[in-house]
């Protein structure tokens, strides 16, 4: 998730092109590492929940803060579409940031057209067709954030994941206590979300998709040149430094959703997430098999074969 020039990109590979088994260790030792500091922290939460000042701290903050007088209950169609979009947007935007920072050989080269609909006063630059796809997402991903936060504050919806009162922090230290000693908070999603989550689902919408936003477009063509004291108060360096650990942000939260929608109650969850509804049926289970399909497919159809012609219309696609 970076707008490196290509040629150093090419450096970059193939100094590290004997690195792959060094690189692979490493790896390895890493989720080792997180395996083991999981473990340790999971037993240092099950001998805290012995202690009673720990057990009373629980009973008077169960995890989860009532919400304001009037709050809408359920999830409806829209929020599960967009939740939707986000999550196969999000999948390609790591996979094609990823391209980009590791790609040696691009698969072609975009040049911005500047008799199109849209026009900057930077010159056209010569970018790859990966960075090209990273920066549509980008933007597809952007409108789709939008469209939920409008309709999110026009339907009231926008108080599930906006904390309105300080007792959100001391429940989310019990819910966060309570998920790693294994003994985990009652979940009723369809009603309320717990503190952790409310907590967690701001910070990606509010903190995290925000500092993605404006250190990719820093780093893209769309970045003003001629803008001397904005480039200094925000330097491109600082949106390299950036940007790439928004992506691990990115990778972890997606990992932890899942494996928590997984482990706590998967029929119902998937139902409130993709079907709107809140039963036992396996409508929602369906649905979201049918989403894995059309994430896959778009995975596979991200091909350069496929992505030329497309790009074609925005631009000179070469070689």
């Amino acid at each position: 998730m970076t707008g490196r020039p290509s040629a150093a990109r090419g450096r970059a590979g193939a100094s590290g092109g004997g690195r792959g088994p060094r690189v692979s260790r490493r790896a390895a030792l890493s989720i080792l590492a997180a395996i083991v500091g999981l473990v340790l922290l999971v037993v240092a939460a099950r001998a805290l929940r012995e202690l009673p000042g720990v057990q009373q701290f629980i009973a008077e903050n169960p995890g989860e803060t009532e919400l304001p007088q009037g709050a809408p209950v359920g999830l409806p169609v829209w929020l599960n579409a967009t939740h939707f979009l986000s999550s196969l947007f999000l999948l390609l935007i790591i996979r094609t940031g990823w391209q980009v920072r590791t790609t040696k050989r691009p698969a072609g080269h975009w040049t911005r057209d500047n008799s199109g609909l849209v026009r900057t006063k930077n010159p056209p630059r010569r970018i790859t067709l990966e960075l090209w796809l990273h920066l549509t997402l980008d933007a597809l991903l952007v409108i789709n954030g939008i469209v939920f936060l409008v309709l999110a504050f026009a339907t009231g919806h926008w108080v599930r994941i906006v904390p309105t009162t300080w007792e959100v922090v001391p429940n989310a230290a019990s819910a966060l206590l309570q998920y790693l000693s294994l003994d985990w908070p009652t979940e009723n999603g369809w009603v309320n979300y717990n503190s952790l989550q409310q907590l967690s689902y701001f910070a990606i919408v509010f903190v995290v998709t925000p500092l993605a936003i404006i250190t990719g477009l820093r780093m893209s063509g769309a970045w003003p040149a001629n803008a001397p004291r904005l480039n200094r108060a925000f330097p491109l360096e600082w949106a390299r430094v950036v940007h790439f650990p928004v992506m691990l942000v990115f990778v972890a939260f997606i990992v932890v959703h899942v494996a928590l929608v997984l482990s706590t109650g998967a029929v119902r969850n998937l139902n409130h997430m993709y079907a709107a509804r809140d039963d036992d049926s396996w409508v929602g289970v369906a649905v979201f098999a049918g989403s894995l399909v059309v994430m896959a497919a778009a995975w596979l159809l991200a091909r350069p074969v496929l992505l030329r012609p497309v790009a074609s219309l925005t631009g000179k696609v070469s070689r």
